[in-house]
């Protein structure tokens, strides 16, 4: 794991102003996205811990998104570059270098987790273990939110990413992933192809008991 993380982290450190400067925006023209985003923050908000982390970060524009939604939220991001672009583009929130298989945070403390995009570089084979972290730090009742590239058939997909080599999934391997690591999934929508791979947008919302 580490030697496709630190790849992973290399390739990140190198594109983060061209990286930023192409999504800061994004969601203001992805209302379906924008739409999940919403949900998950409105859930969130009804579980009473307003605590969430935004796994994967980068530039830092989705957590401020969750900020202005009310969550009490932070970024955690593997390219010690990107967090330090989203400290100097909102100061006013925190943002930390971390690996998502070892988040620097208690058990059951949050009441939400967001990975946008944030897992499609973990090969399948470690994507459980990870997905255990996630649900570690989730208070009971407590929501994830996962973005990633769907495609058809019964397996993941190796793809070249234009920064690191990524996967996309079969939503229904996703979910049951998700099943697997202790969690239930409360919602899934798939849209628009993500690029001229055809992949299609896919966001899987999913709840711990």
């Amino acid at each position: 794991m580490v030697e496709h993380q630190d790849e992973t982290r290399a390739a990140y450190d190198g594109v983060v102003e061209l990286y930023a400067s192409m999504f800061a925006d994004r969601l203001e023209t992805q209302p379906f996205a924008r739409a999940m985003v919403g949900t998950f923050a409105e859930l969130v908000r009804e579980t009473g811990n307003l605590r969430a982390a935004d796994v994967g970060c980068g530039p830092g524009h989705v957590t401020a998104m969750l900020h202005d939604l009310g969550l009490d939220a932070f970024g955690l991001d593997l390219s010690p570059a990107m967090v330090d672009h989203a400290r100097r583009a909102h100061p006013a929130l925190r943002f930390d270098e971390a690996r998502m298989e070892a988040l620097p945070v208690e058990d059951h403390a949050l009441g939400g987790v967001l990975a946008r995009y944030s897992m499609i570089h973990t090969p399948p084979g470690e994507l459980p273990a990870l997905l255990a972290e996630q649900v570690r730090v989730l208070a009971p009742r407590g929501l994830l939110l996962v973005s990633l590239f769907g495609t058809e058939g019964p397996e993941p997909v190796r793809f070249d990413h234009k920064v690191a080599p990524a996967y996309s999934w079969p939503v229904d391997r996703f979910a049951e992933l998700l099943t697997g690591a202790g969690l239930v999934t409360v919602a899934r929508l798939l849209h628009d192809p993500a690029s001229e791979r055809g992949f299609l947008d896919t966001h899987v919302l999913a709840r711990r008991p």
